[in-house]
């Protein structure tokens, strides 16, 4: 898999306008990849990705599906749909998400449903869904997108850690069991990005946020959305499949220290 070409691709949490998965769509897109792209209940911004997608040279086909992952059955449904409208799966890219930012003590049961739903249950059901696929066609990737707070701890943000501590567990059991299959799977933990929640902080506490930006990142700024996508072309392309089972933390420095 040196390239992307005569490749489909499918991403999950593609629709948010400076989100990581747009990023990923677009940068996947603009390799050559066909991609199938996945929100809830945003079908104009999905749109929008859609033409953006469209026009690069040499993208492939690019199409989009509805699918709220909270649901139970919704992962499956989305890559039976995929399945159906290219006829295989080359890459799976688990990046949709939830935060739901509350004080430990606080989560309602609901809550707690609904983060490890689309955090920690929606990659493992569409991951076990795709194994097949990926299995008739000779291998295949899977790389989900996890999270620093899977390594470190930060405030009104347990749930959120706990689901991405346990998608890199995930990372490491499934790769351990699906690597002689040709299933190469890996995940990559973002730090602070400069996806909208960022950038509204940025406008509305500026000192703040550039003190903390000083203290904890040794790289002096916010990462880009398009450095996250990047590292996930480089685990959909690599032929270094050696490569099995890594967390990538893609954070400025931030858990270095």
């Amino acid at each position: 898999m040196s390239d992307l070409k005569n490749s489909v691709c499918v991403v999950t949490g593609a629709s948010t306008p400076n989100g990581i998965g747009n990023a990923i769509a677009h940068t996947l897109a603009r390799a050559g990849a066909s991609v199938y792209l996945v929100a809830e209940g945003t079908e104009a911004q999905l749109q929008q990705v859609q033409r953006d997608c469209r026009g690069y040279s040499g993208s492939g086909r690019i199409e989009y599906g509805l699918h709220d992952l909270a649901v139970p059955g919704a992962a499956e449904a989305m890559i039976a749909q995929a399945h159906a409208l290219f006829g295989r799966i080359d890459v799976l890219v688990n990046n949709a998400g939830i935060r739901a930012p509350y004080d430990f003590g606080t989560y309602t049961r609901a809550q707690f449903d609904q983060v490890v739903g689309v955090n920690l249950a929606a990659p493992f059901f569409a991951s076990q869904a795709v194994v097949p696929i990926m299995r008739s066609q000779g291998g295949g990737r899977i790389i989900h997108i996890a999270s620093q707070l899977g390594h470190v701890t930060y405030a009104r943000r347990a749930l959120y850690g706990l689901t991405k501590a346990a998608l890199i567990h995930l990372t490491k059991s499934m790769a351990y069991e699906l690597g002689r299959d040709g299933i190469i799977v890996n995940s990559v933990s973002p730090g602070p990005i400069r996806t909208q929640p960022l950038i509204d902080r940025l406008q509305s506490e500026p000192e703040e946020m550039a003190s903390r930006i000083e203290r904890y990142l040794p790289a002096g700024r916010l990462g880009e959305p398009r450095e996250i996508a990047d590292v996930v072309l480089f685990l959909a392309t690599t032929d270094a499949t050696f490569l099995q089972g890594e967390d990538i933390c893609v954070d400025g420095g931030y858990t270095k220290h």
